[in-house]
């Protein structure tokens, strides 16, 4: 993988084989010279002198030759020049050490950051030429709990001392000041360094995590801000070769002195080794340095903590589907791209331990056992590493064995069987990376279809190259045109003004886009992005010319068969989020110079600005405008619903981000222009667009873009806005399940579906949007009746779910009453309307809102006046049931406080009582069980409306109704006074009754009872004729026994009723009519015992023996009763003389 810019210098025969160690052995002696001096880089005085040729040279071999290189092609290096090079090694710009101190690291203004750069926009200089990028980052309050923040404040507050560099070795001590909870430490940190990277760190804190900890970024800042202040040494071994044979030996003696208890043993073993003559370390030539920097063969990269990003991986992927943790994964996806944007081999690298880690997810082969799909955030996470993998291997610079290595690898994950399939539990139908599939393909059998996984993208990817000559031009040049004498006729490399064009499966041209941004070349990636865009125009006016020749047939045919194969939204590639963003990052407007680390607060929205295309002709293009439109040609592009749960559900959300990412734009007169002309272009286009006038039936709704487009044309081109979100508001895939015309009636009740395949599982959520389109419309179409009326025809032809339009009613109804101002009528009216149609829709369909849908209709109609609610009083039977016209609607209208919301007179009164009668009287006819108790409540008022119900109520308490709602009209009767007409109820209602022997708690009982306190307050004859009727219908002894008890207390007759002679007498239970119910309460607890008797428990035994004493006084009610109930126990006796415990008991109570 390219490092930097340049390239590297040629490398030279060598001289020298050298065994493998642990650090590169040191054979040459140092030569004498001059030591180094402050160097041309730190002038005492303010002013800056240009940089030595030997500074200019050190610079560069710093950063492409390792030393053993140097050392090599050089048979004699002067001590200053190896001093200027051993300075020059260390890494020069902050951002750097910020990348690998933090999850996040932006600079403000800077474009194409590269490793080893001594300077790039938005960057500030300090002395020795390397670069800082972090202005007052120390001071700033946002991330200051991060590695790097630390850091900063630990060198601002000097905390860092004794720094050494030896050759390629970084040392010092980092002072952590003391706090409440913890004293004050002091930690040793080393660092190694080579060719401008850090390849080893240590620190005694003991940090354990994938970034340097805040001591090593401290050091390193301070060798970058304060390299004069830096001791420097050359690698140890040059220092050695100058001492003779007693320094030396003084020199160890010194060291073990100093170190004894750790370096002794290690010194002695050492000893022994070198003199004996056959020892392993005497066959090696030379000696290890840990200062001398690293091998020819070594790796040149940046330290990174292999074991850590697995650990932390594998952490993060047991936490499930958290936020927290999703959140952290995703932060290392863009630590991964940042390490691509720096040039940095290191992305690659983590990208490996990352997707390793997600392989050996134990939840992987868990769901595939179990045949459930996983979280939609694994899922995203997923894709995401399928991305990044495509963009690795696109890297233009990336050499042939590095890409078959990583297509070795991808296809070892790819074929195991637990490897994530791209779009989930089902087949792929997408087309290939390099080419499209033709239409014809479309309908193959799934089960023929090659198994796809997050990884197949990117193993086809390795088949792509950048050595195209018409790319390489296209990337390398902003002024590559085609000659003006070539520009008649056609041509697939130009459009007709001379502009390239890249013809090109759009998803993979935009992935070339995506890959050269995220390998840190911005310029390119615009050109290429610039040539993308112009082939869509082109072809988009191509398709217009030959959908304008096709047209008269397909209006004819109202539908079309021909769609776009691939949708550009939602697809795992992202290529219109990818083209939006690379075009809009480039007028992003930075508000300070300041390095972000990862700020926890909210992020702010960015600003834009325009920033004209380079190399454009007539200067008119800026690259905002071109973002801009290709966010509205890839959103309004038409194309089919995806097969599966999850690829649907990726569409709704991408189309969600790009909206949400045009909102963030500021609309001026150049955007507006481009907003316009788009928005033509695609309500006149044909099938490749989903705003046009045919689409495919199952072409995915425009919803949620066309309410963008209204909202963002709306100040602009009021007519365009609303014919566009007319347009949309069509959702075919219901729609031709019924015939167009006919509208707001049953059979748009429910969303059906016809049986088919794919099926639209966020069908849902799309007829949601659909609903937020037509509430947007609506309110912004509040007070114009021509427009309200076109809106609510548009509503009513293609929203087809009764909830959806009951909250269109809810929203409109708000919208038209504000708290302060008066209601809006012609809004007020859409609503009533559309709360009407939701009636209709739901009277014959079970919908548990339909209480709440009927009131707040009743609550629209009252704020309209008076005739809306005359009007559903009269055409009832078209939107309620029986019950809820009287119960709910009829109720609520005759209320006082409707009365007094509407302030009418008396005639609007009577007219308005009229009609309420006439509905009673209606639901009563029609169900009188539910709605006969509501019309005479109703028809209190009116004495013939009143007898009409009445009569409604006898005439049908024979047949349809039950004695609980004939017993509640009776008691209602009597409440009104109809003591007689409650009688007759009363008696209706026990014939219909039927209570059991042991039905002693049924909730009848109170109204039987409640039926002989009136007869037998009427007079003798009303209760002679009832009695017949409780013994017929009443079996149960205890409740006889208490009817019994009532009526013998009292004289009959005290209701006084006119024309009634009270004879003050009470009544014998000997003669008639209590005879009668005498005879049957005895006979009932006769056969009452004998059913208990029958299963009989113990525990039972002393409640028996109580409703024995109950029988006896009933029986002694008779004349001869105590010779009855003598009788009857003796003959229990008899019958039952095995339970010899009961029938002691019966003894010593009853003899």
């Amino acid at each position: 993988m390219a490092e930097g810019r340049g390239e590297l210098l040629p490398q030279p025969p060598l001289h020298l084989s050298l065994p493998p160690a642990s650090k590169r052995p040191c054979l040459r002696p140092a030569p004498r010279g001059p030591g180094p001096g402050p160097g041309p880089g730190f002038p005492n005085s303010r002013f800056r002198c240009p940089e030595s040729l030997l500074d200019c040279a050190a610079k560069a071999v710093a950063e492409k030759w390792a030393f053993e290189r140097v050392e090599e092609r050089f048979e004699r290096i002067p001590e200053p020049v190896q001093r200027r090079i051993v300075y020059w090694s260390f890494p020069r710009n902050e951002r750097e050490i910020c990348m690998y101190s933090s999850f996040q690291c932006r600079v403000a203004g800077e474009e194409s950051p590269v490793v080893g750069s001594s300077s790039s926009v938005g960057t500030s200089s300090v002395p020795g030429g390397v670069t800082n990028t972090t202005g007052s980052a120390g001071t700033g309050a946002t991330g200051d709990g991060l590695p790097f923040r630390r850091g900063i404040r630990l060198l601002e507050t000097g905390c860092v001392d004794n720094v050494l560099q030896v050759g390629f070795h970084l040392s010092g001590t980092v002072m952590e000041l003391a706090t409440q909870s913890e004293p004050e430490t002091t930690h040793k940190v080393a660092i190694s360094f080579d060719r401008c990277k850090i390849t080893s760190v240590t620190c005694g804190c003991g940090n354990r995590d994938i970034f340097y900890c805040a001591h090593v970024v401290a050091l390193s800042l301070y060798r970058i801000r304060k390299p004069e202040q830096v001791k420097l040494r050359l690698p140890i071994s040059e220092t050695l070769f100058q001492m003779n044979r007693d320094q030396l030996q003084k020199l160890v003696q010194y060291l073990i002195t100093a170190h004894h208890t750790e370096v002794l043993p290690t010194a002695q073993k050492l000893a022994d080794e070198i003199l004996s003559s056959n020892s392993e370390i005497n066959q090696v030539h030379g000696a290890p340095d840990p200062t001398a920097g690293a091998s020819i063969d070594d790796e040149n990269c940046w330290h990174l903590d292999e074991e850590q990003v697995r650990e932390q991986v594998k952490q993060f992927l047991s936490q499930g589907g958290y936020y927290g943790s999703g959140k952290q994964l995703n932060s290392m996806f863009a630590k991964v791209r940042e390490m691509l944007r720096m040039r940095d081999s290191n992305g690659a690298r983590m990208l490996t331990l990352i997707t390793e880690q997600f392989m050996a997810d134990p939840r992987l082969s868990l769901w595939r056992q179990q045949g459930t799909g996983m979280t939609d955030k694994c899922r995203q996470l997923w894709d995401e590493l399928g991305a990044l993998w495509v963009c690795i291997v696109l890297n233009p610079h990336c050499k042939s064995e590095e890409k078959n290595a990583w297509l070795r690898q991808l296809k070892k994950w790819g074929d195991m069987d637990i490897c994530p399939l791209e779009d989930g539990n089902y087949g792929s139908e997408l087309p290939n990376i390099t080419n499209a599939l033709p239409q014809s393909n479309l309908a193959q059998d799934s089960l023929a279809r090659p198994r796809r996984t997050v990884f197949t993208r990117a193993m086809e990817a390795c088949d792509l190259h950048w050595q195209d000559s018409h790319l390489q031009r296209i990337i390398s040049s902003d002024f590559y045109m085609s000659p003006a004498y070539q520009r008649e006729g056609e041509s697939l490399l130009f459009n007709p003004q001379g502009l390239p064009l890249w013809l090109d499966h759009v998803p993979t041209a935009c992935a070339r886009v995506d890959a050269l941004r995220s390998h840190g070349y911005p310029r390119e990636a615009l050109r290429l992005g610039v040539a993308i865009i112009n082939t869509l125009r082109l072809q988009q006016q191509r398709h217009l010319d030959i959908y304008k020749h096709q047209k008269k047939e397909l209006l004819q045919r109202g539908m079309t068969n021909t769609t776009n194969l691939e949708g550009w939204v939602g697809h795992p590639l992202d290529p219109i989020g990818c083209l939006f963003t690379t075009l809009t990052e480039t007028c992003r407007v930075e508000d300070d110079n300041t390095m972000d680390t990862g700020d926890s607060g909210e992020p702010k929205p960015p600003v834009y600005q325009h920033v004209p295309v380079w190399g454009c002709p007539d200067g008119g293009e800026s690259y905002l405008a071109l973002a801009l439109e290709v966010a509205l040609m890839g959103m309004g592009q038409q194309r089919l619903m995806p097969e599966g749960l999850y690829a649907q559900d990726k569409v709704c959300r991408n189309e969600e981000q790009i909206v949400a990412k045009l909102q963030e734009m500021e609309l001026d007169d150049v955007l507006v222009q481009t907003l316009r002309k788009q928005a033509i272009l695609l309500l006149e286009g044909g099938p490749f667009s989903g705003l046009g006038e045919v689409i495919h039936r199952e072409s995915v709704p425009m919803h949620t873009f066309a309410k963008y487009l209204f909202t963002a044309l709306l100040p602009h081109d009021t007519d365009l806005a609303y014919k566009l979100g007319l347009r949309a508001m069509r959702l075919p895939v219901l729609e031709s399940t019924a015939p167009s015309g006919d509208v707001g009636h049953t059979h748009h009740g429910i969303s059906i579906v016809p049986s088919r395949y794919p099926r639209w599982f966020t069908l849902g959520h799309l007829e949601s949007q659909q609903c937020e389109l037509a509430s947007t419309m609506l309110s912004a179409a509040k007070g114009d009746m021509l427009r309200l009326r076109t809106v609510l025809e548009a509503i009513q032809k293609h929203i087809h779910s009764s909830s959806l339009i009951f909250k269109l009613a809810q929203d409109a109804f708000k919208i038209a009453t504000p708290a302060d101002n008066p209601p809006d009528i012609t809004l007020l009216n859409v609503a009533l309307e559309l709360g009407l149609q939701v009636m209709r829709m739901t009277l014959s369909t079970l919908n548990w809102r339909r209480r709440e849908m009927v009131r707040w209709l009743v609550t629209c109609a009252t704020e309209v006046g008076l005739r809306a609610l005359v009007s559903i009083l009269q055409s009832w039977y078209t939107l309620f049931t029986p019950t809820e016209a009287t119960s709910i609607v009829a109720a609520t209208v005759m209320s006082h406080n409707t009365i007094l919301r509407l302030s009418l007179d008396y005639p609007q009164r009577e007219e308005l009582a009229s009609c309420a009668r006439t509905l009673a009287l209606q639901c009563a006819m029609k169900d009188p069980q539910n709605c006969a108790l509501s019309a005479l409540t109703l028809c209190e008022k009116d004495h013939i409306a009143f007898e009409t119900a009445y009569q409604i109520v006898i005439d049908a308490a024979s047949t349809g109704m039950t004695y609980s709602q004939l017993f509640t009209i009776a008691r209602y009767m009597e409440h009104r006074g109809y003591p007689l007409r409650a009688f007759k109820l009363a008696s209706l209602a026990m014939t219909h009754l039927n209570l059991a022997y042991n039905q002693d708690t049924h909730p009848a009982i109170n109204d039987v009872l409640w039926a002989c306190a009136l007869s037998h307050s009427l007079g003798k004859n009303e209760l002679a004729t009832i009695i017949p009727l409780v013994v017929k219908s009443v079996h149960c002894a205890t409740v006889l026994s208490d009817i019994l008890r009532r009526c013998t207390m009292t004289a009959p007759g005290l209701a006084g009723i006119p024309g009634r002679r009270n004879s003050g007498k009470l009544m014998s239970t000997d003669k008639a009519p209590l005879r009668q119910l005498l005879d049957a309460t005895i006979s009932a607890y006769i056969n009452t015992t004998h059913s208990r008797l029958t299963h009989i428990s113990p525990r039972h035994y002393g409640e028996f023996i109580e409703f024995l004493s109950k029988a006896r006084e009933t029986f002694l009610l008779a004349q001869d009763g105590h010779i009855q109930f003598a009788q009857f126990i003796d003959n229990l006796k008899q019958i039952y003389k095995g339970k010899k415990k009961l029938m002691m008991l019966v003894r010593e109570r009853f003899g």
